[in-house]
């Protein structure tokens, strides 16, 4: 199945920003996707914003640029805004103390 068209350019925006990342520290492809770990058919792959790409691969190259590791910060509880407001939508109206075994 093709994913969305916001999806397509949202992957190739990335891309094209990890290789200006690359270009801007001047570093080579093969020596990027040797730091990686990957071919340099996949480093071509993750630069054009293929959606085929592993999410690792991405963040190989993300790391072996030096960008380092922020796809923990992408879904984080604490920046999830919606699920916030929902979350405090749904509090108890009261709190009630636990019932006492016997």
């Amino acid at each position: 199945m093709r994913p969305s068209i916001s999806i397509e350019t949202s992957l190739k925006a990335l891309g094209e920003n990890l290789k200006v990342a690359r270009l801007r520290r001047r570093l080579p492809q093969s020596q990027v996707a040797a730091r990686a770990g990957i071919s340099l058919n996949t480093l071509a792959k993750v630069e054009a914003g293929d959606p085929g790409v592993a999410i690792g691969n991405v963040a190989a190259v993300m790391q072996a640029i030096g960008l380092g590791t922020p796809l923990s910060e992408i879904a984080s509880p604490a920046s999830d805004t919606s699920g916030l407001r929902l979350e405090s939508e749904r509090l108890p109206q009261r709190a009630r103390a636990p019932r006492r075994r016997i």
